[in-house]
């Protein structure tokens, strides 16, 4: 069985899938190849596998490139087909989605299937996105995108999916105290800015800040605030 992760980081996820796969094909031989721009982030995957028992039927490659770059390096051999394509929240950080994904739909085999995770557009994600995306800085490549976009450009490609929402929650209370560490972390997560705090206008944050506890983005439950954080898991189809 081939399969590609795309943007597969430290290899946490990527394992999980190949111990599933392992486990409904016992005894497969499985060509696991990776694509992904971060050097750091292949050396712990690396490592992970290392340390990882059940190893010996997999055969792993790591390719250190962007899924741009790896587009571009494919196109200029022979594509091969693969039964199985993921890419678990990486379109973020893509600059053309819809061309991403008509070309890794063009790679499945016959009865292949990719899986896509990202936000959902039932999330905080999409409310803070919609309200706030213009006027947080832009200095890093993130596409405010989530499920519900991501529908409609499958939708206006033609290609067939399935999707399934899952429910989750982010612990952001200590978002709201002041100085503490984690909390500027997180505000940097939600924000995708650096030093948010100490760099965005007073009146931003205290407006984000104001709209977080509101119960289209969080719930708030025994003393704490939890993030309205669900994920979509999209299952697309090869060509029938």
């Amino acid at each position: 069985m081939k399969i590609l992760s795309v943007g597969g980081g430290a290899g946490e996820i990527d394992l999980q899938i190949l111990s599933k796969v392992q486990a409904q094909y016992p005894g497969i031989c499985i060509n696991n190849e990776v694509v992904e721009p971060s050097a750091e982030q292949i050396v712990k995957y690396k490592e992970l596998v290392a340390k990882t028992s059940n190893m010996e039927n997999i055969k792993f490659a790591w390719h250190k490139e962007t899924s741009s770059e790896y587009q571009k390096r494919v196109l200029e051999e022979e594509p091969q087909k693969w039964d199985f394509i993921h890419m678990i929240q990486m379109l973020y950080y893509v600059k053309d989605i819809p061309a991403t994904l008509r070309f890794f739909h063009g790679l499945l085999a016959a009865n292949a299937k990719i899986l896509i995770i990202l936000v959902s557009g039932t999330s905080g994600w999409d409310k803070l996105w919609k309200k706030y995306g213009s006027r947080l800085p832009r200095d890093d490549l993130c596409q405010y995108v989530t499920s519900s976009d991501l529908a409609q450009m499958l939708d206006d490609l033609g290609i067939k999916y399935e999707c399934y929402d899952l429910l989750s929650t982010m612990d952001i209370t200590d978002c709201f105290i002041d100085g503490n560490e984690n909390g500027e972390l997180l505000w940097d997560f939600l924000t995708e800015t650096c030093n948010f705090s100490k760099t965005a206008p007073p009146d931003l944050k205290a407006e984000i800040m104001k709209d977080l506890q509101e119960p289209e983005f969080s719930v708030k439950k025994e003393g704490k605030v939890l993030f309205n954080n669900n994920l979509s898991f999209i299952v697309v189809e090869a060509h029938v």
